[in-house]
């Protein structure tokens, strides 16, 4: 399916973000780049950009993100008239569209999940299917300055900014034929009105324009430095959500990752390198584990829980920048593990170095089995827990938890306590895992 996408405006109210509109970064990616590959993740691959302020920068932009992205068509459409109404640049795309079409605005950011909904929605020969939103208190959206639609029986009757009568709100999202054309054309001829709503009005007026109903899923139209910003929180916020998550990444680590996450990804920093950063804080963190002394032992501690915050990094960066890839999450757990052997011998030798030399090295040993063991269940068991069990009840023992231990006891001056209670921990929860497993498996 071909997708259309508006994205020429000037955008003069984010003049100090940035221009043109379409290239305002936000999170390290520009507004046109993000809708993009939500689009793609949405199925979508085939698509026309009607450009028009500054619009060789943005064509040059396309030309560049075309090598980056599993693009496979990019057509460019120029729209003269870009300061005019919307139904424009909408018109301008009539002779490259003559099946069913997605038609996307290039500053309303959305969950992918809203576009494969709309995707399978019916659609007649000769109507639009419009996204609306039935929450009119939506946080994410300025009442005043956003479309309002009257919907009667599953149709939209009215559209427009002024309307009096609405009871829900225009996301800028269509599933449309090249029906919205016509209606485009009847609205410049009968109403001399030139924007897309007012074609959507005479459509209306027959009964062609559906409504399609988010339910609950996120979007937001960015207009100006404060719907930027709210769309920059919720994309940070939305980071905390993790499923998998422990209690330490949850509540102490990622509040914390994702205010550095919103400086890395303003950088030319790749996820596998933030990982790699992070290996290296545990390496020096079991190097000073391996040295005399209360301080060195504390400093250890301290980098290594450094090292965990930073390592959350690295998917958030990942997942805002669409830079996810099956090698960079193999590439990360791959150096997890080694950190969690290199963390777990040097306070095993700092511990061995003290009173409690045999029993040290057991502790030891059992600790960095029992935590290789949580790990190669992991995947498996949250699977499981995540899917059939859907429990969160029980508090998830991983690695976020292993090595806030650590900083724990190091602060503590406990070495061999703190292995001990790792050992039995990390242990003890994978029998568990294997018993839970045996009975829902």
């Amino acid at each position: 399916m071909k997708c259309l996408i508006i994205a020429a405006g000037k955008g003069s109210r984010l003049w100090q973000k940035g221009h043109p509109k379409p290239l305002v970064p936000i999170l390290g990616l520009p507004l046109l780049e993000r809708v993009i590959r939500s689009a793609l993740e949405a199925g979508l691959d085939d698509f026309y950009v009607v450009t028009g302020y500054e619009g060789e920068k943005v064509s040059r932009f396309l030309n560049d993100l075309t090598g980056k992205c599993p693009i496979k068509k990019l057509t460019h459409i120029t729209n003269e008239a870009w300061n005019e109404e919307n139904g424009l640049s909408v018109l301008k795309a009539r002779q490259y569209l003559e099946n069913k079409f997605v038609l996307l605005m290039a500053d309303h950011l959305f969950d992918a999940d809203i576009l494969i909904r709309l995707k399978q929605q019916p659609l007649g020969d000769d109507e639009v299917t419009l996204a609306v939103d039935l929450d009119e208190s939506n946080r994410f959206v300025n009442l005043e300055d956003a479309t309002k639609v009257e919907i009667t029986n599953g149709k939209i009757v009215n559209i427009g900014k002024k309307i009096e009568r609405f009871n829900a709100l225009d996301m800028g999202i269509f599933l449309s034929t090249p029906a919205i054309f016509d209606g485009i054309t009847e609205s410049i001829s009968k109403h001399n009105d030139s924007t897309l709503s007012g074609g959507m009005r005479c459509l209306a007026a027959r009964g062609k324009v559906n409504a399609f109903v988010n339910e609950n899923a996120f979007w937001i139209d960015v207009d100006d430095p404060r719907t930027l910003d709210r769309a920059e929180k919720y994309l940070l916020n939305h980071l905390k959500d993790k499923p998998t998550d422990g209690p330490v990444a949850r509540y102490i680590n990622r509040p914390l990752s994702s205010r550095i996450t919103r400086y890395l990804v303003k950088t030319a920093i790749t996820p596998n390198q933030i990982s790699l950063v992070s290996f290296i804080f545990s390496l020096l963190a079991a190097c000073m584990f391996i040295i005399n002394g209360y301080v060195t032992l504390a400093a250890g501690g301290v980098l290594a829980q450094l090292a965990s915050i930073l390592d959350g990094c690295d998917g958030e960066v990942s997942r805002l920048k669409f830079k996810a890839t099956p090698f960079g999450g193999w590439f990360d757990a791959v150096l997890d593990r080694y950190a969690d052997a290199l963390l777990l011998f040097g306070l095993t030798w700092h511990a061995y170095a003290g009173n409690d030399r045999e029993a040290a090295l057991f502790a030891g040993f059992f600790a960095i089995i029992g935590s290789f063991m949580l790990s190669y269940t992991a995947d498996k068991y949250d699977a499981m827990a995540l899917g059939r069990l859907k429990t969160g009840r029980w508090p998830r023992l991983g690695r976020d938890v292993r090595v806030f231990f650590i900083f724990l006891g190091t602060l503590l001056n406990q070495p061999f306590f703190t292995l001990l209670v790792i050992a039995v921990l990390m242990n003890a929860e994978t029998v568990r895992r294997v018993l839970v497993f045996q009975r829902h498996g």
